[in-house]
C-alpha cells in the first residue's frame, strides 16, 4: 500500500509504537480509529492544543500519526487524553507519544489529501461552521433534584467528542453550563442525543442549545470552571484548591476532585463513557442497590442505617464469618451510588471504610425458623428514612462528608451547651457552634475532623432530645 512508503516500512514503525513509549515527542501515534475516519477528524484531535504541522494516515491499520508544532503542545495533548479518552463516532481511540521525533512524508495521493486537509484546517482553525453553528453548547439542567457537578457533565458529554472547556454557573435560579468541544460535529451529535434526556430517573433534565459564543475563556481550574487543555491554570482565589477539596472529601480514585461522578441509572445508563471506570466509577446498573461495606469496626455495623445521609437503608446483613463486612441494601441505585461515592475511603473508628457494588441484587431475609443471630436487619419500615417523599428537600441537602454538621429539629429548651456536651460525650472535639439566626431549631456544629463528624452523625442522628424531638444530623456545605 502507498501509505507504507513513508519512512521505509510502517509495520516496523507499528511494532515500535505499540509498547507505548513515554518519552515525549512532537509526534503522536493514534490507534483504533474507525475505518471511515477522515483527515479532518484526526487533525481536530490536535488543534485545541496547538498547530498541527503534519499528518500521516494509515487507514488500513486504523492508525494515524500527528505531528504538533511543539513538544509542549504534544505533552498537553497526551496528558489530556490520558484522563479523557477521545471518542470519535462512539469509538474510544488511543493516543500516545510516537518513537518518531518528526514525520517525513512523501507525495503519495494519500499524503496530498492529508496536506490539503491540514492547510484547510490550520488556516481556519477547524472550520466547524459547515457542521454546526458553534462548538460551544449552552446546557440548562431543569428539575434539579440531585446535585450535578462539572465532572458529571464532563463524563456525559465526553461520550460525543473531546470536551475542551466547561464553565458551570447559576442564572435565573437555574443550573447552567457552557461546554466547548474541539469540533462542531461533536457539539452537534451531543445536542441531538442529549437534549431532553434525564441524567437521573425522572429528574435533572438536560436542555441544550448552541451558544452564541465561539470559544470559552477559562481563567481557573476548579469545580466551577475547567480548561482541560491547560493543566497549569491556577485554582483562583477564594476557591478551595483542587488538592484541598480532594483531601477534604477524600473521594474515590477520581482524577477530578469535587463530588464523585455519579453513575447514571435509568435513562442515561448508556451515557457512562468507556473511560468511566478510569474515573473510579463503574456505573451502577439500575436495579442494583446493594453495597458491600468492608473494613468496618464490628461494633459500628448496627448503626449503619442511622449514618446514611445519602439514601434510605432498607436492609443490612452482617456477614457471619467476617463481622467487619456488611451488605447494605439502599432503596435505589442512585442512592447506592451517592452513598458509595461519598463514603468510600472515609475513616470510621480509625479504619478507612471500603464500599463497592455487591453482586447481590437484594439482601435476603432469613427463612422462617432459621435463626441468623440477628445478623440480618430489615429497616424497610423504619421511621428514620429521609427520602421517602419523592422530591423531598433532603435531596437538595446532600453534601460530601465534612467536619461541620447541620443539626435540626432542636427543641426550644435545648441550649448551646447542651448540644456541645452531647457531642463531646462521644469523644468529639467541639471546635465551634452556631445557632441559625432566624431559627433556633437549627444549628451548625464543627468537630475536630471529618472522621469525628461521621461518627457523631451515626451516633446522634435521631437522638431523643426530649419534648418528642429527635435530632436530625447531616453534613453541612458551609463552615462556621
Amino acid at each position: 500500500p502507498l501509505e507504507s512508503r513513508t519512512n521505509g516500512n510502517d509495520s516496523k514503525k507499528f511494532k515500535g509504537d505499540i509498547r507505548g513509549p513515554s518519552v515525549p515527542s512532537r509526534v503522536i501515534h493514534i490507534r483504533k480509529l474507525p475505518s471511515d475516519i477522515t483527515e479532518a477528524e484526526v487533525i481536530s484531535l490536535g488543534v485545541p492544543f496547538g498547530d498541527v504541522t503534519n499528518l500521516l494516515m494509515l487507514k488500513a491499520k486504523n492508525q494515524a500519526f500527528l505531528e504538533m508544532n511543539s513538544e509542549e503542545a504534544a505533552q498537553n495533548l497526551v496528558g489530556y487524553y490520558s484522563t479523557m479518552v477521545p471518542i470519535i463516532r462512539h469509538h474510544p481511540v488511543y493516543v500516545q507519544f510516537s518513537n518518531h521525533k518528526e514525520l517525513k512524508t512523501d507525495n503519495s495521493p494519500n499524503q496530498e489529501r492529508a496536506q490539503a486537509a491540514l492547510r484547510a484546517l490550520s488556516s481556519s482553525h477547524v472550520d466547524t461552521a459547515a457542521v454546526a453553528p458553534s462548538t460551544v453548547l449552552r446546557v440548562v439542567v431543569e428539575n434539579l433534584i440531585y446535585p450535578v457537578t462539572l465532572d458529571a457533565l464532563c463524563q456525559i458529554f465526553s461520550k460525543f467528542g473531546t470536551v475542551l472547556r466547561i464553565i458551570i454557573f447559576t442564572k435565573n435560579n437555574q443550573f447552567q453550563a457552557l461546554l466547548q468541544y474541539s469540533d462542531g460535529a461533536s457539539a452537534q451529535a451531543a445536542k441531538l442525543s442529549l437534549d431532553g434526556q434525564n441524567i437521573y430517573n425522572g429528574c435533572c433534565t438536560l436542555r441544550i442549545s448552541f451558544s452564541k459564543l465561539t470559544s470559552l475563556n477559562v481563567k481557573y481550574n476548579n469545580e466551577k470552571s475547567r480548561d482541560f487543555t491547560r493543566p497549569d491554570l491556577p485554582t483562583g482565589d477564594g476557591q478551595p484548591t483542587m488538592e484541598h477539596t480532594a483531601m477534604a472529601t477524600a473521594f474515590m480514585s477520581s482524577p477530578y476532585p469535587g463530588l464523585a461522578v455519579p453513575a447514571l441509572p435509568g435513562a442515561l445508563a448508556s451515557l457512562s463513557l468507556p473511560g468511566a471506570t478510569r474515573l473510579g466509577f463503574p456505573p451502577i446498573p439500575a436495579g442494583h442497590s446493594v453495597l458491600l461495606v468492608s473494613n468496618l469496626n464490628p461494633e459500628v455495623s448496627d448503626c449503619l442505617p442511622t449514618g446514611c445521609v445519602y439514601g434510605d437503608v432498607m436492609r443490612v446483613k452482617i456477614l457471619f464469618n467476617k463481622k467487619e463486612n456488611a451488605l447494605v441494601q439502599m432503596s435505589d441505585s442512585t442512592q447506592a451510588q451517592l452513598a458509595m461515592s461519598h463514603l468510600n475511603g472515609q475513616r470510621l473508628h480509625g479504619k478507612p471504610v471500603r464500599i463497592t457494588l455487591s453482586k447481590h441484587t437484594s439482601v435476603q431475609l432469613p427463612r422462617e425458623g432459621h435463626e441468623d443471630q440477628g445478623l440480618t436487619k430489615d429497616y424497610s419500615n423504619s421511621p428514620l428514612h429521609r427520602f421517602k417523599k419523592p422530591g423531598s428537600k433532603n435531596y437538595s441537602n446532600i453534601f460530601p462528608p465534612s467536619a461541620t454538621l447541620h443539626l435540626s429539629n432542636i427543641p426550644p429548651s435545648v441550649v448551646e451547651d447542651d448540644l456541645k456536651m452531647l457531642f463531646a460525650s462521644s469523644g468529639a472535639v467541639v471546635k465551634a457552634f452556631k445557632f441559625f439566626q432566624k431559627d433556633h431549631k437549627m444549628a451548625l456544629i464543627q468537630v475536630g475532623s471529618v472522621e469525628e463528624a461521621i461518627e457523631s452523625l451515626i451516633e446522634f442522628h435521631n437522638h431523643d432530645l426530649g419534648e418528642n424531638h429527635h435530632l436530625r444530623v447531616s453534613f453541612s456545605k458551609s463552615s462556621i
